[in-house]
């Protein structure tokens, strides 16, 4: 049988008419079916979400490095913030360090400090928490790494506290006794803190050293010491098996002692500078939210919670006992605030090296303040608005007269001398002053102070009970105009020679005389 040849258009016309129909076929499947209804969603979909990715994968901020910057931390209502901005402890494309900065987080639960540090050293983890005072503890170990604190994450309110058995009724009490605590540690420096503002060195107690804090709780529970410096929540349960135990004095009544910082290597800042500045800037918007929401603190307890495997009022009450600093915490803090007469962190960085230094706890070569900081990512920064505001002072009402006789939290002699007869103070006078109290009252600025005046028992008991006031009065003046002391935070006795030093009863020698001519600062418990 013949074959049929087709010609060449022949053969396009018949591929026109296929491919006609195809097309033809395709669009009524598109659009009037079902099927083809499902297809069309389908790439609609996919179309919107390659858009979507591509837009959360363009950094906000510019060029950041596309690495996780790996954050350590540790249990504690400090880190609320961090971990409320990022969504949890990884990083995702729900972070907002990632959606409003392009800054991928990861914090890392560490509690282990030697391996956190040597995972520091090596660059596992580049951004390492701890108190100022720690860095100090810490530094001869670390020194040449060139630790670098960039953030202020808070201040310690009640998450520190010391506890003691019955009997033991004011840090004076504390002499001679047994203390549990865990040494080179912020509870040290925070003990040797309480001690100075009765007179008292770490010499004057003993020491009984505990590998962590919680153990330092069960040492104490074990009836085994007097006291001991624990983080809270573990006093509560001391205080419940310890019958006639109390809470000597917390952070909550030293609220300048302990800052919570987070240090990196000076030069991997450097290099990573938008990074940090970015970490820096979300965290505080976090803060202020936090601070001035309680739906938002909520939220961040629910998430801390999460991270540290705990019920949500655990993780509520962890971050009540810490103050969580805003931006203008921070300028403060570094200094880049002019007008701001409350403890920086040079001031902090210093009263502390001196307190470590005088007490043998660290080496006399302490680093400058201005050494272990970087304060781009503050300076940079540019928040405003009142939640970004720094923390108000606390506000005092005028003494009534039950806090004249109110028991203190602790008491500090001081041999202020007076010419005879008179009220003035000398710049000798001033200058003791300066020494031994002035930083105390700043540091523990929630307290009421009572400036108790006493004489010896020379002349009219008149005499000396009016001279007496007016001196504790003299006192206090200087302190409100040096240092912008609120009056009303000041509580005025005048002793006269009612109240003579142990001893001295008689007044019968120019020594004992001496001693009783003197000024008591005592601090009274926090409201």
């Amino acid at each position: 049988m013949a074959r049929t040849q087709l010609t060449m258009f022949s053969k396009l016309l018949i591929t026109i008419l296929i491919v006609g129909a195809i097309v033809l076929g395709g669009y009524y499947l598109l659009n009037n079916t079902s099927f083809g209804q499902d297809l069309k969603e389908q790439s609609q979909a996919s179309s919107d979400g390659d858009r979507s990715s591509s837009r959360s994968s363009t950094p906000v901020t510019g060029n950041l490095d596309d690495d996780v910057l790996k954050v350590q931390i540790l249990p504690w209502g400090g880190f609320a913030p961090g971990l409320y901005y990022n969504g949890g402890i990884k990083h995702s494309d729900h972070s907002r360090f990632y959606r409003d900065h392009g800054l991928k987080v990861d914090f890392v639960i560490m509690d282990d400090f030697p391996a956190a540090r040597q995972a520091w050293k090596v660059d596992e983890i580049p951004v390492m928490t701890n108190t100022a005072d720690g860095v100090l503890l810490e530094y001869d170990g670390i020194k040449d790494e060139n630790p670098t604190i960039f953030l202020q994450t808070d201040w310690s309110r009640g998450g520190d506290v010391i506890i003691a058995r019955r009997g033991i009724n004011s840090i004076n009490d504390l002499r001679g006794k047994k203390v549990a605590l865990t040494p080179n540690t912020p509870s040290m420096t925070y003990l040797a803190m309480a001690l100075n503002t009765a007179n008292m060195r770490l010499s004057d107690i003993s020491i009984i050293e505990s590998p962590d804090n919680p153990t330092a709780a069960t040492i104490f529970n074990s009836g085994s010491v007097d006291a001991a410096v624990v983080w809270s929540p573990s006093h509560f349960e001391s205080l419940e098996v310890v019958k006639g135990s109390s809470i000597l004095q917390s952070t909550r009544d030293a609220a300048f002692v302990l800052a919570g910082i987070f240090y990196a290597k000076r030069e991997y800042i450097d290099s990573h500078i938008d990074q940090f500045q970015a970490f820096y800037e979300g965290w505080m918007q976090a803060a202020a939210e936090i601070n001035a929401n309680e739906d938002n603190r909520l939220q961040a307890a629910t998430i801390l919670g999460e991270t540290f495997d705990l019920p949500v009022d655990d993780a509520m009450g962890m971050m009540y006992d810490a103050y969580l600093c805003t931006h203008g915490d921070n300028l403060n803090y570094f200094g880049l605030s002019n007008d701001f007469d409350g403890v920086t962190g040079s001031q902090l960085h210093q009263n502390t090296a001196n307190l470590l230094v005088t007490q043998n706890i660290t080496d006399p070569d302490v680093p400058n303040f201005r050494s272990i900081v970087n304060t781009k990512p503050a300076s940079r920064t540019n928040l405003t608005g009142d939640e970004h505001a720094p923390e108000m002072g606390t506000s005092f009402s005028p003494p009534t007269e039950e806090e004249k006789a109110a028991p203190a939290i602790s008491n500090k002699p001081i041999t202020i001398t007076f010419p005879t007869g008179s009220s003035a103070l000398s710049a000798n006078a001033k200058t003791i002053i300066d020494l031994q109290f002035a930083d105390i009252a700043k540091t523990y600025a929630s307290n009421r102070i009572r400036i108790e005046g006493n004489t010896d028992s020379v002349g009219g008991r008149d005499m000396n009970m009016r001279l007496s006031r007016a001196r504790a009065q003299s006192v206090a003046d200087y302190l409100k105009t040096e240092y912008n002391i609120d009056a009303n935070r000041f509580v005025i006795v005048g002793n006269g020679p009612d109240r003579p030093v142990q001893g001295c009863e008689s007044n019968a020698t120019p020594e004992c005389r001496a001693k009783n001519r003197r000024t008591d600062f005592q601090l009274l418990a926090s409201s």
